[in-house]
């Protein structure tokens, strides 16, 4: 059957911060959570267009390519306060930004 299919799913985590997001990812699946929905997508406000717009000339600093992702972890609502105390017992806090 396709449970937690279509049970609406709320955000615990979404931020630019790969590292956290994976620590987040990696904790949740420890203590059991299931249902999750992770990913990231791009969310820069000020990407450049137009003739040459793949050239974005912050990508060629010392520190190489920016990263500008969003990332997020959605959970069943039903899951969200065991979702938010499994992050807290692995030193994570929840943070969602828009």
């Amino acid at each position: 059957m396709l449970f937690g299919l279509f049970e609406k799913k709320v955000p615990v985590y979404k931020r630019k911060d790969r590292e956290t997001w994976e620590q987040v990812c990696r904790a949740l699946k420890e203590e059991g959570i299931r249902h999750i929905s992770a990913g990231h997508y791009f969310s820069d406000p000020v990407s450049p267009n137009g003739i040459g717009g793949m050239l974005d000339p912050r990508d060629f600093g010392a520190k190489g390519r920016v990263d500008r992702d969003m990332y997020y972890v959605r959970v069943r609502e039903r899951d969200r306060e065991a979702a938010l105390a499994a992050m807290r017992r692995h030193g994570l806090t929840s943070i969602v930004e828009d």
